[in-house]
């Protein structure tokens, strides 16, 4: 697919950032206690998650990389729920808006990364709530590629040899994929697929399913 500039990438990150926002002001006290598609994080602690990449220097990700001996998972988590447990839901949309436009993102990740962030966090809130999040085209097909690229998002191991074709787009992770390897169904939940999220099987068909390993 075409190279995506990094002024793109920053007004559509911008643009699921500001509309998380309004998701996150629309929330009962009760949704903000429940549990998103991040099994250990309720929504609260997944609101203060989105306002870190554009708060995270160098030298505070080295120290929670230390405190959580070298676990990513563990880290981000410590920090979402201690973030969590500073600030109010009100305070944290505020935040998530104040910085929607900002360029700065996580030590070492990618132009990319922000917008990944923002798309499948956005389906950890919407989905067990059970309210519809639409999510564009172009974006989730960047997104994807980059997730499928990328050996953080460990997706090489967890599809294990499938490809994934998507219905509603015209995108596919590998032309002419082999026999009994494809995936098939719409790009949002194949992103949340390579993510790891289990939620994005209900959707999808296809021979390669037999070959996933959702757990690390």
């Amino acid at each position: 697919m075409p190279t995506v500039s990094k002024a793109t990438l920053l007004s559509w990150t911008a643009a699921e950032r500001l509309s998380l926002a309004d998701l996150l002001e629309d929330l009962s006290e009760a949704e903000w206690r429940t549990r998103s598609l991040c099994p250990a994080w309720t929504m609260h602690d997944l609101a203060a998650h989105l306002t870190l990449s554009t708060r995270t220097s160098l030298s505070g990700f080295l120290k929670g990389i230390l405190r959580a001996r070298g676990n990513f998972d563990r880290m981000e988590a410590d920090a979402a729920r201690a973030r969590a447990a500073r600030f109010t839901p009100a305070e944290l949309i505020a935040q998530l808006r104040e910085t929607a436009h900002s360029p700065r993102r996580s030590p070492l990740s990618a132009p990319q990364d922000p917008l990944v962030d923002a798309l499948v966090h956005g389906q950890d809130i919407a989905r067990p709530l059970g309210r519809p999040r639409a999510m564009p085209g172009p974006q989730a097909e960047t997104a994807l590629a980059r997730v499928l690229s990328s050996p953080f998002y460990g997706a090489r191991h967890r599809l294990n040899g499938a490809t994934l074709t998507a219905t509603d787009r015209d995108w596919t992770s590998t032309p002419n994929p082999p026999p009994g390897t494809e995936i098939r169904g719409p790009i949002s939940d194949l992103l949340l697929l390579a993510t790891g999220r289990p939620a994005g099987l209900a959707a999808l068909s296809g021979p390669g399913r037999t070959r996933l390993r959702l757990s690390k």
